[in-house]
């Protein structure tokens, strides 16, 4: 039995290897990649001139069809707090066309697709960034440091980021970087989620490597720490530095009713936020929790659900603001006009798996070891006319950076590791 055992032991082993060289490789790409950490801070009040930001040309482009009875300007100096697993990256795809069409200044980073995540948000990081430069838009993945961002901004720019109910978004969370957080490998069992929820204290180090993944994981995008206890009264307090400066926080849930707050928000038109659903998992890879281990993913995630709770009920109150009926209206019209140009660049008008992608620009990023993102094939016999918006609106984050000139070596570099490694 004991040879039993030992050929168990170094078969675990041999298991481990390839994780472990995965961690050691993300610091190395970690460490590669920080060298900007070390710039000088610019002080607080080297913030951007207003008069330095482009803003695009009248145009009956940018007229909004709106049914408010004074003509607004629409709004280009917007900062998208891109949180993670909230349906955040179809948001990017309608800012990067937005900013692209009217040739608006991103602030982009710079080797990768985020701005050195988990690391708290820094202007240095922000690619050729000098003191007192304008942009126009930010909008990539960040740990959100609101006096650093407010120097790569106008006085006038929009604040705004999307929720998701954090049970939904833990149980996404949980698969999608299982396989870079390594308090998860050593969790048995055929239902690892439920295995950690009947006792996360059991799994769960604060200090471990990727642990904020696995709690309170809005709270901790936000820059608050994300393992306060339920009762701590800091949790209220990030809540209201955020309902300070954040002119609107979208509902995943209600996607449609937050695109069109958006628009009326931004004095943008309906062409303006048409979308195609980004970075969608395939049904068969999502957890269906019941009630019971609903309620525990809740409780272990209270500072998320307080903060949902908060931005649910505000939510709310804007759409009542802005009229049930008149919501209502937009959306039929706001589907209407998705489902028309679905029929137009679509093969099929339908998601498809992975492997079913025929060319590689619709391919989107997928997690470590797994081919569970969805993706799309355009039409073989599109029209000219529509060629160029089918192949934005249907272009995945990193191909779209690519396009906008954006450096993404230690991006492309880890996604080649992995694929060798798995």
């Amino acid at each position: 039995m004991s040879w039993i055992k030992g050929f168990k032991c170094t078969t675990m082993i041999r298991g481990l290897i390839p994780w472990i060289l995965m961690t050691n490789v993300m610091l190395v790409l970690y460490s590669l990649s920080s060298p900007n950490q070390l710039t000088v801070r610019v002080p607080q009040e080297e913030t951007c001139p207003l008069s330095a930001t482009k803003s695009p040309q009248k145009s009956k482009a940018l007229v909004p069809q709106s049914s408010k009875s004074e003509e607004c300007s629409p709004k280009v100096n917007v900062m998208f707090m891109k949180t993670h697993k909230t349906a955040s990256s179809t948001i990017l795809n309608i800012l990067f066309r937005f900013g692209e069409k009217h040739k608006l200044r991103f602030a982009f980073p710079d080797g990768r697709n985020d701005f050195f995540y988990p690391s708290p948000f820094l202007c240095s990081q922000v690619k050729g960034y000098r003191p007192g430069e304008c942009f126009n838009i930010v909008c990539n993945h960040m740990r959100f440091n609101q006096a650093e961002v407010a120097k790569l901004l106008p006085p006038d720019a929009v604040y705004i980021t999307i929720l998701r109910d954090p049970v939904d978004l833990f149980e996404s969370a949980f698969h999608y970087y299982h396989r870079v957080v390594p308090l998860t490998w050593g969790i048995g069992g055929e239902n690892k989620l439920a295995e950690f929820l009947n006792s996360p204290q059991s799994f769960y180090n604060p200090k471990a490597f990727n642990s904020f993944y696995l709690k309170n994981l809005l709270f901790f995008d936000f820059g608050f720490d994300n393992n306060l206890e339920a009762n701590d009264s800091q949790i209220e307090k990030g809540i209201q530095h955020l309902a300070g400066h954040f002119h609107l926080v979208l509902i995943a849930e209600y996607f449609e009713e937050s695109l069109i707050l958006l628009k009326d928000l931004l004095c943008w038109s309906m062409e303006d936020i048409l979308y195609f659903k980004l970075n969608v998992r395939k049904s068969s890879f999502v957890s269906r929790l019941d009630p019971e281990m609903r309620a525990k993913a809740l409780q272990w995630n209270w500072a998320d659900w307080k903060l949902y709770q908060h931005f649910n009920a505000t939510f709310w109150a804007r759409v009542e603001v802005y009229g049930r009926e008149r919501m209502q209206r937009d959306v039929r019209e706001l589907r209407r006009r998705n489902a028309e140009m679905k029929a137009i660049c679509i093969e099929g008008k339908d998601a498809v798996e992975a492997q079913k992608i025929q060319n590689s620009r619709f391919l989107p990023w997928q997690p470590v070891g797994e081919k569970s993102i969805l993706g799309y094939n355009m039409r073989q016999d599109i029209d000219p006319k529509f060629r160029t918006i089918c192949e934005k609106m249907l272009t995945p984050e990193i191909q779209y950076l690519s396009d906008l000139g954006v450096s993404l070596w230690i991006t492309r570099l880890w996604g080649w590791l992995t694929n060798k490694i798995y």
